[in-house]
């Protein structure tokens, strides 16, 4: 189901997780959403089901880092209302074995891609316009993913000098940081390590794909509209980093 009368979102890395949670809470917010990913089947069963529910989805099957072919999906859809960056690549490496390709990965993904996508929109963006970017928790620091964290740092960099470049145009610009969230990644840890990361949980649980959606349809309402450049934590009070004793 479409209809362009709706205002317009794309949310990448949506077939699945926080982009798939995302997805469908801003259609139900009333936005006609783009899901963008590249597992083509993900995508055509996920879209499907949506648009079933009488949803207003579309998806769409891309590679991020093609850079000609994420400007002819901008070109291809007209302005954009509201612009998710969640795609993202994470994996684990002991600090002495992370190589250059890993960081040049990393970076790949989770920035540069995330940057093309937002500067091919801004330019025909509206005013009144939203950009919410997922970075994480981790960008404060983590073990055993040095260019994972340094990456979203960057992220976090990224939105906070967009913020500033497009302020004047009455576009918003923030992050998202989420914590320990319940997604296929959390799934795949041995009961000890996840028994291991809960302990460290204020709340002494993960959140739920559904909590980042909540955050992202806050920061993308037309009633927010005085908070720009700024992080957003949702990680279950993480980050407050008391001992909790």
């Amino acid at each position: 189901m479409s209809d362009d009368r709706l205002p317009l979102a794309l949310v990448t890395g949506g077939a699945s997780g926080m982009g798939l949670a995302t997805v469908e809470r801003l259609a139900r917010d009333g936005f006609r959403v783009v899901m963008v990913d590249r597992a083509a089947e993900l995508v055509a069963q996920e879209a499907g089901r949506l648009a079933a529910e009488g949803l207003a989805v579309e998806g769409r099957v891309l590679d991020l880092t093609d850079e000609p072919a994420v400007r002819a999906l901008v070109q291809s859809l007209g302005p954009i209302t509201a612009l998710v960056n969640n795609a993202g690549v994470f994996d684990e490496r002991k600090f002495a074995e992370v190589s250059s390709d890993d960081f040049r990965r990393a970076y790949e993904v989770n920035l540069i891609a995330a940057a093309t996508l937002t500067q091919e929109v801004a330019r025909t963006m509206p005013e009144g316009g939203r950009i919410v970017n997922i970075a994480s928790r981790a960008y404060l620091g983590a073990r055993n993913h040095p260019h994972y964290v340094a990456s979203k740092a960057a992220i976090v960099g990224y939105t906070r000098a967009s913020a500033m470049e497009l302020a004047p145009r009455g576009i918003l610009v923030n992050a998202i940081a989420p914590g320990l969230i319940d997604t296929p990644i959390l799934r795949a840890l041995t009961p000890e390590r996840l028994a291991a990361q809960l302990a460290l949980q204020p709340t002494g649980k993960a959140g739920r794909p559904e909590d980042i959606a909540q955050a992202v349809s806050f920061l993308v309402s037309p009633q927010t509209g005085f908070i720009t450049g700024q992080v957003l934590f949702v990680d279950g009070g993480k980050s407050l980093g008391g001992s909790g004793a």
